[in-house]
């Protein structure tokens, strides 16, 4: 990705933050990045292709996290996987905030965005899938991803929301880490009886 481009969308990634999709208009987005709105246009095709390219690099980057992760058991690697979604959640929020549909009003991702969300997914699954027997039929595995990334989620959106004035979410992520830690255990146990 060019300077310009990654320049643009972090002005893009300010602004959602600061007031969702309406906050993104093409003119917006080029005074916030210092370019001009034919740059815009040039670029991404202007605000859809703009909310497009975050949707993209948002799932791009879960998936990249998801699938660094390590650990010498399946259920090390699994948490790793969720300590790291959990740091991109954070150090990415308007694109987690986007790629989520928190007021995306006005924005559908296209084709090719939904299709890297879909590999996002299955990213997911590959990673829990470890904790299920090998033989694991693929509704069973995406029903145990789901159930984590659900969890997951869960601890994510009430960091960004109002719930974080109400409660010391300073240590958040290890709180969110042992609790979600008590679901894998619970997955895994209940797979070695099957």
């Amino acid at each position: 990705m060019t300077a310009t481009k990654a320049k643009i969308l972090d002005a893009a990634s300010d602004l959602f933050l600061e007031g969702g999709v309406r906050a993104l208009s093409v003119r917006a987005i080029s005074a916030r990045a210092g370019q001009s709105t034919i740059g815009i246009y040039s670029h991404f095709q202007g605000k859809q292709g703009v909310l497009d390219a975050l949707y993209i690099e948002g799932f791009e980057r879960v998936g990249a996290a998801m699938a660094a992760a390590e650990g010498a058991t399946p259920r090390a690697r699994v948490m790793d996987a969720i300590r790291r979604y959990l740091d991109t959640a954070e150090a990415h929020e308007a694109h987690y905030r986007l790629i989520f549909g928190e007021a995306t009003e006005g924005y559908t991702p296209s084709p090719e965005a939904e299709t890297v969300g879909a590999e996002a997914f299955k990213g997911c699954v590959r990673v829990v899938s470890a904790l299920l027997p090998a033989d694991a039929p693929l509704r069973r595995r995406q029903d145990v991803a789901m159930q984590i990334w659900a969890m997951v989620h869960g601890y994510v959106s009430l960091k960004h929301h109002a719930v974080s004035g109400l409660v010391d979410m300073s240590d958040w992520k290890s709180r969110a880490l042992d609790g979600i830690a008590v679901l894998v255990d619970a997955i895994a146990a209940k797979a070695a009886t099957d």
